[in-house]
């Protein structure tokens, strides 16, 4: 594990033409509001970053906690918050949104 961050999130923001995609789903609004929430809460050793396509286009929006290689499904800033507080704060995967 890094010793400066803790959490790297990434937060497929793709638009593709070929099929559905992350971005449908507001991605990038979704990504910016938990950065945001993190930099509220202090949380110093999480990073937030947006990626290309993650491959997952089926599932709907997606994002990837790393180190451990956790896959979300999120729908809105509520499941944002329950990552972020279960995941980040206390170190507990959200099984509901897994993937």
């Amino acid at each position: 594990m890094s010793d400066f961050y803790q959490y790297h999130l990434f937060f497929c923001t793709n638009v593709r033409e070929d099929k559905a995609h992350c971005q449908e789903h507001d991605a990038v609004s979704i990504r910016n509001y938990a950065k945001q929430r993190v930099k509220d809460l202090k949380l110093k050793k999480v990073r937030v970053n947006q990626s290309g396509c993650l491959n997952r286009c089926a599932l709907g929006p997606m994002l990837v906690v790393y180190p451990e290689g956790i896959w979300y499904q999120y729908a809105n800033t509520d499941d944002i918050d329950e990552i972020i507080e279960s995941h980040l704060i206390n170190g507990q995967v959200v099984e509901r949104l897994k993937r």
